[in-house]
């Protein structure tokens, strides 16, 4: 089967026993660098010398019937440079190839940058969204985080140290510099640093220049005091495009966090 196995993203003793195990007696490792997974089994002290084939983002469609093929006679490890493979790294399209030709899939739990972020950052985790990296382009970016404005759940983000600075002033822009943000850098390493502020203090910082991975974690967008007589004009129109009041009722209050039966109620007097 394709076995996709999480990697350290920094501290090699984050290792689980069942990586070094799978590794020691993987006969096919695709790896995202094949340096990197040479690197990777020599520091975790593992003798085995597998068969490594690179899979990275520009070759991994044409390598995934390869791949597949040789999965249905043994197992294929797949790592990517740090953390689980598929997650803003190569592995997505071979699991898609082998899903579609029934091999199996299975996965080696470990570490993970967008967890790791999460966790230590302070904000809300009960629910969040990945938003792996964003767009390079200005206009592109600020697209693309106009629609996010309203998310209402923690954002997390990749970032290079060299964008870091114009996605966060692009941040402070699409969500309003005094949106709680949070900056992880270097997560599981020596010079591990969490830095939390609003996003016009954070752009500011980034501004005299940053190094290292980074993660970036954004509140979601802030509940606004709803108006009831406009939540009510809501649920009408809506019922009166034909659909059903207890939904209408239902959609609106998701959208304003105004109570579902409240709203049920007022439409309900309202005909009276």
């Amino acid at each position: 089967m394709i076995i996709l196995a999480a990697t350290p993203i920094g501290n090699l003793g984050d290792a689980s026993r069942r990586l070094v195990e799978v590794l020691g007696d993987a006969s096919v490792v695709a790896a995202e660098d094949t340096r990197v997974a040479q690197r990777l089994l020599a520091g975790l002290g593992v003798a085995n010398r597998p068969r490594l084939i690179p899979l990275h983002d520009h070759n991994e469609r044409d390598r995934a019937a390869e791949l597949v093929e040789l999965a249905r006679d043994g197992d294929v490890v797949v790592l990517s440079d740090a953390g689980m493979p598929t997650v803003s790294d190569p592995g997505f399209h071979l699991v898609e190839a082998a899903a579609a030709a029934g091999v199996g899939v299975t996965a080696l739990p470990g570490p993970s940058a967008v967890l790791t972020a999460l966790a230590v950052s302070g904000l809300p985790t009960d629910r969040f969204t990945f938003e792996g990296f964003l767009p390079r382009k200005p206009g592109e970016r600020a697209s693309a985080l106009s629609a996010l404005a309203g998310e209402r759940r923690t954002m997390v983000f990749f970032e290079s140290p060299n964008r870091l600075a114009a996605s966060l002033h692009a941040m402070a822009d699409a969500f309003g510099g005094d949106r709680r943000a949070v900056v992880c850098r270097e997560l599981t390493k020596l010079f591990e640093e969490v830095r939390r502020g609003p996003l016009d203090e954070l752009a500011g910082w980034a501004d005299q220049g940053v190094r290292g991975e980074i993660a970036v974690v954004v509140a979601g967008a802030p509940v606004r005091a709803a108006d009831p007589a406009a939540a009510l004009d809501q649920v009408l129109a809506l019922v009166a495009s034909g659909t059903r009041l207890k939904d209408a009722a239902a959609e609106v209050a998701e959208a304003t966090g105004l109570g579902r039966r409240d709203l049920y109620q007022a439409a309900l007097d309202s005909r009276r």
